[in-house]
């Protein structure tokens, strides 16, 4: 029996998608649940698993089309032929730990359900590109997960295999011995990617953006970590981070100061009495803000499991349109790539947004002596138009006493 294959009912406030890439060919043996072909969203890449068991009949539509809900992908025949079409068509494996795929790339006979095959789409694409075995590349991720770093650091290691030590000039006739050649590649935005874009520029364009910078001595907050670290974790498993500090003193910020946590709608301010956090996570597709709901009411260790959960989604490509829309306020931390000191920009409709930055031990006046003090910049950008400059700097301010006192956080002054 012949089964239509289509594009799966969008997220909302999403028109259409982009085929990124087909990971079956036609005449290829499928398994139910199977991902067949990846969809990218301006959000998320929505994966198309297979309904059935069976042969891929027909592809309808080629890598790199905008499709819409409901457009038909492809046909599969259904039936049990799938496994014997496999094998026949298929030459015997060369080692009993490896076998030809349907693409003709030598793959790992380690189950699909392992760790090294939960692949982001992005590695997928980049280990089809480059007709690599992803068992032959070592992985940095949790249980041995392969990441699109891996693989760039696999091809660099490599590169210069690719060429005999007679053959430096056989890709540039004509040019100099030792001379390298200059090249340029012309790569189209990913969704994601030119979204990101088109929401910066609305951000500048649309926004009285202005920023205001502080600093705060994490010297408390350093202590409590070191005091409480390891039981933290093996009452909670889950890592005491400094994010949930900073969550949190956010959100008793935003108590005092309302406007901070509101947003713009034409001519109206919207004051919002519920805290939904957003915290930025760099992934391999680009910067994505998902949103941690409620902040105020949940504890230290359930801030920090769902901030871990939200960004092990990210990395893995496996985050929702839900995971990812609202939110009220953000927090993002340039500190983790080095950063010193930065402007960040605000994420629309929000109104405000804390920037964190590298703790950097610094020489400090501390009741008339000289201490070294491990030391953060905070910056918060805001929009000018609802939020007055003192409110700005009063809020920071906030955050700078709660993160030096921490005891205020369970006080609650």
């Amino acid at each position: 029996m012949s089964i239509e294959i289509k594009v799966p009912q969008l997220p909302e406030s999403v028109s259409d998608a982009t085929l990124v890439a087909w990971h079956k060919k036609v005449g290829d043996s499928v398994s139910r649940d199977e991902n067949l072909v990846d969809l990218e969203t301006d959000k998320v890449v929505l994966e198309v698993p297979a309904p059935a068991s069976g042969i891929l009949k027909e592809i309808k539509i080629k890598d790199g089309t905008t499709v819409t809900a409901g457009d038909l992908l492809a046909v599969l025949e259904e039936g049990d032929v799938a496994a014997d079409s496999s094998s026949a068509e298929k030459p015997a494996a060369t080692t009993p730990d490896s076998e030809e795929d349907a693409s003709g790339r030598v793959a790992s006979s380690e189950p699909a359900g392992s760790s090294a095959h939960k692949l982001s789409p992005s590695v997928r694409r980049l280990l089809d590109e480059h007709d690599l075995d992803v068992s032959v590349i070592p992985g940095s991720g949790k249980d041995g997960r392969v990441s699109k770093s891996d693989v760039m650091k696999y091809l660099k290691s490599h590169s210069d295999e690719d060429v005999a030590p007679g053959d430096a000039n056989a890709a540039a006739p004509g040019t100099a011995a030792g001379v390298a050649t200059r090249t340029e590649q012309r790569v189209p935005m990913t969704r994601l990617r030119a979204r990101i874009a088109e929401r910066l520029v609305e951000a500048q364009q649309s926004a009285a953006m202005l920023t205001t910078f502080n600093e705060v001595d994490l010297t408390e907050v350093m202590a409590l970590r070191k005091r409480y670290k390891e039981p933290f974790e093996k009452e909670h498993g889950a890592k005491l981070g400094f994010m949930s500090f900073f969550a949190k003193a956010a959100v008793e910020g935003l108590k005092k100061f309302p406007v901070i946590n509101a947003s713009v709608e034409g001519n109206d301010i919207i004051y919002h009495d519920y805290y939904d956090i957003g915290i930025a996570v760099s992934s391999e597709r680009g910067l994505m803000v998902p949103i941690v709901r409620d902040v105020d009411q949940l504890s230290f260790a359930q801030v920090e499991s769902t901030i871990a959960g939200l960004g092990n989604k990210v990395r893995e490509g496996t985050i929702g349109m839900d995971d990812l829309t609202g939110g009220t306020f953000t927090i993002t931390n340039g500190g983790i790539f080095g950063s010193m000191l930065s402007t960040p920009i605000l994420n629309p409709p929000q109104s405000a947004i804390l920037g964190m930055h590298s703790i950097q031990e610094r020489p400090m006046a501390v009741n008339g002596e000289i201490q070294i003090r491990p030391m953060m910049y905070l910056a918060l950008t805001y929009d000018h138009r609802i939020i007055d400059g003192k409110e700005a700097v009063q809020f920071l301010v906030s955050i700078k006493q709660t993160l030096e006192d921490p005891g205020r956080l369970l006080l609650q002054v």
